[in-house]
């Protein structure tokens, strides 16, 4: 494509406290080897250096822009600020998170799929993900569809997700979105729960598809002060799995499917709830699940949750090998 044929590309970053990784973030889009897109930062009170930083490079490329907000909002609220943001004249939406980055092909390669495929919705791509404390933790990220697909029916693709199929749908930094789509709602992260991302992509694709680029395109940065860190150790997919079969369950499944998937994920939820009240979970911890749980229309069930309680102590007595190794590889001592 020549610059006066590509679409125009909105970048978004929304951010808090990014100042130790924004540079990073910033340089990548810089780098595109594709050339039109505007790039709008949307900083949400942080209290580091952060807005410095993207004011320096504002002020030397034009295309890039900064919104400073006047009060804090929550992370679904500040991404929907910037999806509002973006350009009446944009074509494509992509959002890269301030801990990560996109590699230089990543632009180029996604909007190919999408204006070679009128029909897709959403665009994803392999990601790497690493760089933890220990700086061992590499992997190739959302590799589950098979080579060469590049088109995938929304609605299948849909229920594949919903009726538990590996995820595919990736991270908001993983993924292109069709700008008609984020401006047909005022709100295109549909609720505020950390996986509002996902919900998303199930009313993004209830009438488009999704399209694919198996090529490493993005970089998820992993350490200790992600948000998604606070996610694994409290698990919230969980309930935000529930959730979302409840939601957008009748839109891809029937009815039968959407409660044999519901009479699931309440059970392995349930399998987790007992473990952790082994483990004497905080208040917080009992907090966020209650009020999930009750969210979704099934509030916290004493009696389910005092079997599933007996059920993993008769598991430690029965099995005394693997809970010491499971004591010991929690303590940190295990090779």
């Amino acid at each position: 494509m020549t610059l006066s044929r590509e679409p125009l590309v909105s970048v978004l970053t929304p951010v808090y406290n990014g100042e130790a990784y924004l540079a990073e973030c910033i340089e990548s889009v810089l780098a595109q080897t594709y050339s039109n897109w505007e790039y709008t930062i949307v900083n949400n009170c942080s209290k580091d250096g952060t807005l410095k930083v993207a004011q320096r490079y504002a002020q030397s490329d034009k295309r890039i822009r900064v919104c400073d907000n006047d009060v804090f909002l929550d992370i679904a609220s500040n991404h929907n600020k910037a999806f509002r943001s973006i350009s009446a004249s944009s074509k494509y939406c992509k959002v890269v998170s301030a801990d990560d980055w996109l590699f230089p092909e990543c632009i180029m390669r996604m909007v190919e799929v999408a204006e070679a495929n009128p029909s897709v919705g959403l665009v994803g791509a392999y990601q790497l993900s690493g760089g933890g404390p220990d700086g061992r933790n590499w992997r190739v990220r959302w590799t589950a569809l098979p080579y060469p697909s590049t088109v995938i029916s929304g609605r299948e693709i849909c229920r594949a997700q919903l009726l538990g199929a590996p995820y595919v749908f990736g991270t908001p930094t993983s993924l292109l979105y069709r700008s008609d789509l984020v401006r047909a709602h005022e709100s295109f992260y549909p609720n505020k729960t950390t996986e509002a991302d996902t919900s998303a992509c199930y009313v993004c694709l209830r009438d488009a598809d999704f399209g694919f680029v198996h090529q490493v395109l993005s970089y998820e940065r992993i350490h200790t002060a992600q948000l998604s860190e606070w996610c694994r150790d409290v698990n919230t997919y969980t309930s935000s799995r529930l959730s979302d079969v409840m939601v957008y369950g009748p839109w891809f499944l029937t009815k039968a499917e959407v409660q044999a998937r519901t009479k699931e994920i309440l059970g392995r939820y349930y399998e987790f709830l007992g473990i952790s009240a082994v483990e004497f979970r905080d208040k917080e911890f009992w907090a966020y699940h209650k009020k999930r749980l009750a969210e979704c229309g099934h509030p916290l069930s004493r009696l389910r949750l005092a079997k599933a309680v007996f059920a993993k102590l008769l598991d430690l007595l029965l099995n005394p090998k693997r809970t010491a190794e499971e004591a010991l590889r929690r303590s940190g001592l295990s090779s």
